[in-house]
């Protein structure tokens, strides 16, 4: 559980938007060389581990997939007076942004995305919601010319948040921090290659999968996997809802990992559901279910490529995804981890092709 903690720490506290991968790929890249065949860098960026199966010829190709970007926004003009303008990359609530502190550029450029005063607002503007193109960044520079030497149009930027331990209690360890979608994800695949399975498996670290699973797409085509699994941390919901509002949570932190029977990329194979299911009771995983519907990973890439992949979605609840931080508990990290290498001691070729 440490050893998880502490990587999940590490990536969560790097820098990494969509198209800007670099630094977390030279982190994932460092731990899992030693426990791979081979490692390369397609043209996207995208991180592919290739790791030779134990079991008997022909094996099967399982591809795993984990996305190492995090929402962000870009720099797209520097006002005369020092500000910044910017564009959102990647999905994130605008009511969350004002007052804020980020992050921008290679150099880490420490700024505020500005919020006026309720003092000198209006009530119909103390209740509006700012598109975020009307915002702007300040970095404590006085001119245009001040701002420009400590970032330019094109950086990118992350909201700024540092890993946290929030509970260190074994029956309810929790932890806070920026990008567990999907840097969560990434960390219990990169805790899976630890260890050999009797299938040839490539562990795919994805970039761009928050502005359309571009990097998936790409990946899939390149590795023609027979079967494939998402690792994703997922919508958690669980916290009080208004009194009188009905809500079922899509999924509640602490249940364990979530499979994802439909979201709006993907219909699950059914064979690939039951192969997680029968793994789970093998191990005595409790496992919930997602509300379906809702999301995208990068599985809705993956099995439309070529002629089509069986492929499914693990995810790790977390609360508050898409904003400066998010809090997830260890266990469903952990438990995620058991389930899919359990998972890849049970999968046979009979899996693939139950479809009802």
């Amino acid at each position: 559980m440490t050893e998880l903690s502490d990587l999940l720490e590490r990536l969560s506290n790097e820098f990494g938007p969509s198209g800007q991968e670099r630094k977390v790929r030279t982190l994932i890249r460092d731990e899992i060389s030693p426990h791979v065949d081979r490692v390369e860098v397609d043209a996207l960026g995208n991180l592919l581990a290739y790791k030779q199966g134990t079991g008997p010829e022909p094996r099967l190709r399982v591809m795993l997939s984990a996305h190492m970007d995090e929402v962000g926004f870009m720099v797209t003009r520097i006002e005369k007076g020092g500000h910044l303008r910017l564009r959102l990359v990647g999905s994130i609530d605008k009511r969350v942004l004002l007052a804020k502190r980020v992050l921008i550029g290679e150099a880490q450029i420490p700024g505020v995305i500005c919020s006026p005063p309720p003092h000198l607002q209006s009530a119909e503007q103390r209740v509006k919601v700012l598109d975020a193109d009307t915002l702007a960044i300040d970095v404590g520079a006085s001119s245009e010319k001040e701002a420009g030497a400590k970032v330019k149009v094109g950086d990118y930027g992350v909201l700024a948040s540092r890993y946290v331990t929030l509970s260190a209690d074994p029956r309810w360890p929790t932890v806070r921090g920026k990008a567990f979608d999907d840097r969560a994800g990434c960390s219990a695949l990169i805790s899976i290659l630890g260890r050999s399975y009797p299938v040839d498996l490539i562990a795919a670290f994805t970039v761009q999968e928050e502005v359309g699973l571009r990097g998936a797409r790409v990946a899939a085509y390149r590795a023609a996997p027979e079967a494939a699994f998402a690792l994703e941390g997922t919508i958690c919901d669980d916290t009080p809802a208004p009194e009188d509002e009905d809500r079922t949570a899509v999924t509640r932190m602490g249940d364990g990992p979530a499979l994802t029977l439909m979201d709006r990329s993907v219909v699950s194979h059914p064979g690939m559901t039951r192969l997680l299911e029968a793994a789970a009771e093998a191990q005595g995983i409790k496992i919930q279910y997602k509300a379906p519907g809702l999301g995208s990973t990068d599985s809705g890439a993956i099995h439309l490529t070529r002629a089509g992949v069986p492929a499914s979605v693990i995810g790790i609840p977390c609360r508050y995804i898409h904003s400066p931080a998010s809090i997830l508990n260890l266990d469903d990290l952990a438990n995620t981890a058991r389930l899919v290498a359990a998972a890849l001691e049970l999968i046979s070729q009979q899996d693939l092709v139950r479809q009802g």
